[in-house]
């Protein structure tokens, strides 16, 4: 890269142009030197763009509107929520938070509660704070939502514990602790599975001046169900006559799902029935409830009978029990089968509601059935289904990665005809795969509409545009964009110009990502390490080693970073090349400036000593990645498999592949064929054709064994 010092002269007539038209203001001339040369007059604010890169804007000062004093008197400013951290962080919290409120200078109500509650970072601060709220404002302290982002509160920061010294700080303060509070933190213990603790506080409420009451038991209950722990659940609830406290649908419905979620589901038909005996009648949850404990138990009828007796007992269905009938399908039977099974009832059912519709599409999206989801959308079209953004986002997405593009154009223009607002990203996603199978004129058609709706607005959206055109490899159409964008108004950013560096980097084209440099430049931009990154990659791709390693040089010299991506594309090259050393030297540099190695790192490095047979220094290095708290994937573990097999040690390579599962990497097709090459290859036939017909079976994509060996699989 220090080459590259006569870059002007090198511009293309189109690039020259196409600076020319674009309307940015005038820039400071630089001097022709190294053109990654560190520049003093380029220093600007730096701001992160959402893709990660670094955008260089000048500071612009723009005046602030008058605001009298009069309309700040309440909460039109924002919550200074590090000062009200700085408050319940003192011991002289309840004085000051009495001064704070008292002032009105904030207009308290669930919503500013809700958010102080959420925002503490420490578990006791929103204990504290609920303390005062409760005698600030009894009413206010009993709202659902306030309790519930308490209960939130410190499940995330717990667990709180009701110590000695918390309860005299409480008292100090001249507040207690009420019922509403101790729920809440039982709550908590439960999530946490704290369900010894939650029995043991229970035991001495007492001495809290609190007394068992219906409502406290079902919040013990409530938590030890969350905590699994069944057992100590029912125990509870028997002792609740002893303390005449009375059981109330709450209770038998807590219950109900605590044994619904273990997949009892005649124990929890038992309690509807006791329930039934009492006067209380199931309710929707009830119903939901069960529907959740036959899914449990691999029961897939009884649900549907379930619903057909809700309607006939006049109780309603809400979206929870439709998605739990739905989620509960696919939970308990293959893919394939829910959907078969889903279809029909929708096809028999009138007037079902928009959200099975939607957790069906979710679900078969999910579990990446495009040809059924596709089915699906013919079939929902008929009753009248529009899906929203989100749940059409998801479709075209799945069905763009499995169907024929043609029937994604048929879906996605039928959710343009009902009004549907697919995302731009989407849009754009799609108009990508119509692009690289070569359906130009369509992917034309879809980018007008984009334009002619007004989906680009800003500098992102074109840049999206620009990204999509650059993967698709149309570099050209990609470098159009950037006139047209400055034309319309939006002069670009570092994003673009690293886009179209990447673009064509990735594209092999070293001479016109060049001459993208030399524009950022020009334009008043500083290189990031998403600029160095692209180019030394495509350095590397060329083999152009030394340059890459001088781009690299370069980088550091302009102060900017490395990241892991860029270790591991130069650890890459030199593996490829041969010169292990080298590599096992940039990775001591990463530690020297403290950037983790990932995955990747240790999979070049393994591959190339697994490859040299060589396998105790490969070991060693897993040993590192391991030390790390990183995972092997599929590479780490076919390079490892591969050079046993080489080596002649197939009783420790079967057990390699054979643990894979166990430890959190189910194989893939690649490390499948690549273990049946090894064994066909030295000759263990029998054992290869197992292998394959065991992951054939498992419907994986496997490459048909060489014709002279294929009498061994049929």
């Amino acid at each position: 890269m220090r080459k590259l010092s006569s870059l002007a002269s090198r511009v293309t007539p189109e690039i020259q142009n196409l600076a020319g038209a674009i309307n940015t203001p005038k820039n400071p001339q630089f001097a022709k030197t190294s053109i990654l040369k560190p520049r003093e007059n380029l220093t600007q604010n730096s701001i992160e763009s959402s893709t990660g890169a670094f955008e260089f804007k000048n500071s612009i000062s723009t005046p602030k509107p008058h605001i009298s004093a009069g309309e700040t008197k309440f909460s039109s400013r924002p919550i200074d929520h590090r000062y009200f951290a700085e408050i319940l962080s003192r011991k002289d919290w309840y004085l000051l938070l009495n001064h704070e409120f008292k002032a009105q200078r904030i207009n308290l109500n669930p919503q500013i509660a809700v958010s102080i509650l959420h925002n503490q970072d420490k578990g006791l601060a929103p204990l504290r704070f609920y303390v005062w709220l409760s005698s600030f404002n009894d009413v206010l302290a009993k709202n659902k939502s306030i309790l519930s982002a308490l209960s939130n509160a410190f499940f995330r920061k717990g667990p709180v514990l009701l110590s000695a010294e918390l309860i005299h700080e409480v008292k100090n303060s001249g507040c207690s602790v009420n019922e509403e509070l101790l729920c809440a933190l039982i709550d908590s213990w439960g999530r946490l599975g704290l369900a010894k603790y939650c029995t043991e506080v229970f035991e001495q409420v007492s001495y809290l001046g609190i007394f068992p009451s219906t409502r406290l038991y079902n919040a013990v209950i409530d938590g030890l169900v969350k905590s699994n722990s069944l057992d100590l659940a029912y125990l509870k609830f028997q002792q609740m006559e002893v303390d005449n406290c009375v059981r109330d649908r709450f209770t038998y419905n807590i219950l109900i799902n605590g044994v619904c979620k273990a997949g009892v589901v005649d124990e929890a038909l038992r309690l509807v029935k006791q329930m039934e005996g009492l006067g209380y009648s199931p309710n929707v949850f009830t119903y939901t409830i069960l529907i959740d404990g036959y899914f449990n138990g691999k029961i897939i009828d009884e649900p549907f009978k379930l619903l057909d007796r809700m309607k006939a007992k006049n109780v309603k269905p809400n979206d929870a029990t439709y998605r739990s009938l739905v989620n509960g399908v696919f939970r308990s039977v293959s893919p394939c089968e829910a959907f078969d099974l889903l279809i029909k009832w929708v096809d028999k059912e009138k007037n079902l509601p928009k959200v099975v519709y939607d957790s069906l599409v979710y679900c078969l999206c999910n579990n990446s059935l495009p040809e059924q989801t596709s089915a699906f959308f013919r079939i929902a079209d008929k009753k009248g289904y529009v899906p929203d953004s989100s749940i059409s986002n998801i479709a075209i997405t799945c069905l763009i990665k499995g169907v024929d593009l043609e029937e994604t154009c048929r879906v996605f223009e039928s959710f343009i005809e009902n009004g549907v607002k697919v995302d731009l990203s989407t849009c754009l996603i799609f108009v990508e795969a119509l692009y690289k199978s070569r359906r130009e004129e369509k992917g034309n058609k879809y980018l007008y509409w984009i334009i002619h709706e007004g989906l680009l607005t800003d500098v992102f959206s074109y840049n999206m545009v620009i990204d999509c055109f650059c993967k698709a490899k149309m570099m050209e159409r990609a470098l159009e964009i950037l006139g047209v964008m400055s034309k319309r108004g939006f002069p670009p950013n570092l994003v673009t110009f690293n886009t179209l560096i990447a673009g064509y980097c990735k594209a092999r084209d070293v001479n016109k990502a060049r001459e993208l440099l030399l524009m950022l430049f020009n334009h008043g931009f500083r290189p990031d390490v998403f600029t160095f990154s692209s180019i030394i990659d495509v350095l590397c791709q060329l083999n152009r080693i030394s340059e890459a390693f001088d781009c690299f040089l370069e980088m550091v010299e302009w102060g900017i970073k490395p990241n892991a991506i860029t270790y591991n594309t130069l650890i890459r090259s030199l593996c490829i090349c041969g010169d292990i050393s080298k590599a096992m030297k940039l990775l001591r540099n990463m530690k020297v400036d403290r950037i983790q190695p990932d995955v990747y790192t240790f999979n070049a490095l393994i591959k190339n000593y697994c490859k040299a047979n060589k396998i105790d220094k490969a070991q060693r290095l897993l040993m590192s990645m391991l030390n790390l708290n990183l995972r092997p994937d599929n590479f780490t573990y076919t390079a490892f498999v591969s050079a046993l097999c080489e080596s002649g040690r197939f009783s420790e390579a079967k057990d390699l592949f054979a643990s894979m599962e166990a430890n959190g990497c189910k194989p893939d097709a690649y490390s499948c064929n690549s273990f049946i090459d090894a064994l066909v290859k030295t000759g263990r036939f029998e054992e290869a054709q197992d292998l394959w017909l065991k992951y054939k079976e498992k419907g994986m994509d496997l490459r048909t064994i060489p014709v002279k060996y294929s009498a061994l699989v049929g």
